[in-house]
């Protein structure tokens, strides 16, 4: 199974999927997780790269994906899920401000404003401002299992 979690910057993707890694793996289902920070450019050609290299392997891709050709790249693979994570840009704002690598405050404005929702297309939206981080982290959890459940992973 393929994991996209996607969304704004300061939206809470790293915080979920890693949380939601931690516990997939406690309960004997560990993911491969790769974030978008891990690599410097050529990110989504990286990622891509990376999960074709080993394709029986379950991964969690931690990105903006905000352009909807880097989503479709890996939705063509099999067994790939888009996890849509929202949230306000005022709480997208003050996450990367307060976070230690954040990205310039015109970005997350930039970024926010072009970021092509998935919609419909999304398998499970997480909104921020409605959910903690531990709640959506478990909703995506519960979402896996399902997805397994129903013979999709």
């Amino acid at each position: 199974m393929i994991l996209l979690v996607c969304g704004p910057p300061g939206a809470g993707k790293t915080t979920v999927a890693t949380r939601a890694a931690e516990r997939l793996a406690a309960a004997g289902a560990p993911f491969e997780v790769l974030h978008s920070d891990d690599f410097s450019r050529r990110t989504y050609e990286r990622l891509y790269d990376r999960v074709v290299e080993r394709p029986d392997a379950d991964w969690l891709l931690d990105g903006t994906f905000y352009h909807r050709e880097w989503e479709e790249r890996f939705l063509q693979l099999p067994n790939a899920r888009l996890v849509h994570v929202t949230a306000s840009l005022q709480t997208c704002l003050e996450r990367n401000c307060a976070r230690e690598n954040g990205i310039d405050e015109r970005g997350v404005y930039v970024v926010h404003a072009e970021f092509d929702e998935p919609g419909a297309d999304a398998d499970l939206t997480l909104d921020i401002d409605e959910l903690d981080a531990d709640e959506a982290a478990d909703a995506l959890v519960d979402a896996v299992r399902r997805w397994r459940s129903d013979g999709d992973g």
